[in-house]
């Protein structure tokens, strides 16, 4: 999970799997920028789901290390798209590209209320890896089937190429310098065995590798197609992801400090295929070039690189000084709890934002239950059902679940969390300013 305000006695010796754990994340596209920090840009599927038809309010996700992980915020949602379906919803997989000095992120979402016949792949863009995105249209003259899980690649030469696909086509054309228009025209990607969706392409050692779902009924593998141009033709070398569990997979590769990693999701946390969460594990090649078969772990990878340090902008305020309701109590020991019930909330007031924008907020809990719930509610507005996983008793602090979300300036902000979704006791809530 990402753990703004973490102490350094917390630091973890590996990721764990799933990697992100407060809100649901899917599809993750993950690529190393010029900071030399590793993001990921994953779908939200939005809790409680409704097929997919709430993916929706996309968040980033960064590390210098594989295993820590922070949440940079919401970068766009369907109500900042003008040209977009009116009912919202339906953002699906994304992917995000960087060329002279602006980042390119690459959505799908259809234009109108029948969303099936109406994708678009649109294109938001800014100066910053996981902050200030604004919606700039969709790439125009694409279209003829599932215009869905767009890919982008940047090749060594500078030149950018577009992939995308669904219902057994996968289609690959070359941007233009604007990189939001098609240079020529798209053509499908000849060569794959069993395509489904979730395209995407990596370079290794001069070698092209576009990997794929394939369409094994109610549990998609990871199969993959080399070739010598980004555009092929390609040649199908096999299944390298098993199933994990989930109906859907859809993944990604990217190399961090000389080691290779496969981005992925499951439904451990839910146990529900529209409520997914990340992973990522070790990618490893023969000597030929071809991937070994990834091996699927609940430990997750190791950290390279240094931990985020700890944080002395941040600020604890302790649930004993915190106003409940609906049924929640503060007990003698300062902890909120009785959170089970309906209408049961803890309120945060006087909450400073620093100078204002983005703030990561942790909460730090305990639960016996497998899986509880808080909703998290900023100055009236909701912004997401938080996961609150088990920390094997109600007395063991020692749980963590974040967000990252839009303060107002100074001591004039408001969190409340409110329960009805499982015994959760909450300690305190950490605030940490990300100043901008």
């Amino acid at each position: 999970m990402s753990d703004p305000g973490i102490p350094a006695g917390k630091r973890k010796t590996a990721s764990g799997n799933p990697v992100m754990t407060s809100i649901y994340t899917a599809d993750p596209s993950a690529h190393v920028w010029e900071d030399g920090k590793v993001y990921v840009y994953a779908s939200h599927d939005m809790d409680p789901a409704r097929g997919c038809d709430l993916m929706d309010r996309y968040h980033v996700f960064s590390s210098t290390d594989m295993v820590h992980w922070t949440d940079e915020g919401e970068i766009l949602r369907s109500d900042d798209v003008a040209w977009g379906r009116p009912e919202g919803g339906f953002m699906w997989a994304p992917d995000c590209a960087y060329k002279n000095g602006t980042y390119y992120f690459y959505y799908p979402h259809p234009s109108g209320s029948d969303w099936n016949d109406t994708w678009k792949i649109g294109v938001a863009t800014s100066d910053k890896p996981a902050s200030g995105f604004v919606d700039r249209g969709y790439i125009e003259g694409l279209g003829g089937f599932a215009m869905i899980d767009p890919c982008v690649f940047v090749d060594d030469d500078g030149r950018a190429y577009m992939y995308y696909g669904g219902g057994g086509r996968c289609e690959g054309g070359e941007l233009g310098e604007d990189m939001m228009s098609i240079k020529g025209a798209m053509r499908e990607m000849e060569g794959l065995e069993d395509f489904h969706e979730a395209a995407w392409v990596f370079k290794r050692n001069g070698l092209y590798y576009l990997t794929y779902a394939d369409n094994l009924e109610e549990n998609n593998r990871m199969r993959y197609a080399t070739g010598e141009h980004p555009l092929g033709p390609w040649t199908y070398r096999g299944i390298f992801l098993e199933p994990t569990g989930c109906s859907t997979t859809h993944g990604s590769v990217a190399e961090f400090r000389g080691q290779w990693y496969l981005f992925y999701h499951n439904q451990a946390i839910s146990d529900q295929g529209n409520l997914r969460s990340v992973c990522i594990d070790y990618l490893d090649f023969e000597e030929d070039g071809s991937i070994r078969t990834v091996v699927q772990t609940k430990e997750g990878v190791r950290p390279v690189g240094s931990p985020p340090e700890p944080d002395l902008g941040e600020r604890t305020y302790p649930a004993s000084e915190a106003e409940v309701g609906g049924g929640a109590e503060v007990d003698e020991t300062g902890i909120a709890g009785r959170l089970s019930g309906a209408g049961a909330y803890c309120r945060f007031g006087r909450v400073d934002g620093g100078a204002g924008g983005r703030a990561a907020i942790a909460v730090r809990y305990a639960t016996a239950e497998r899986l509880a719930k808080l909703r998290l509610i900023v100055n009236g507005r909701d912004y997401s059902l938080l996961n609150a996983l088990s920390t094997g008793s109600a007395s063991a602090f020692e749980g963590w679940t974040t967000l990252t979300v839009p303060l107002r300036p100074g001591e004039t902000n408001a969190i409340r969390l409110e329960g009805g979704h499982g015994d959760v006791r909450v300690e305190s809530l950490v605030v940490r300013p990300l100043g901008d």
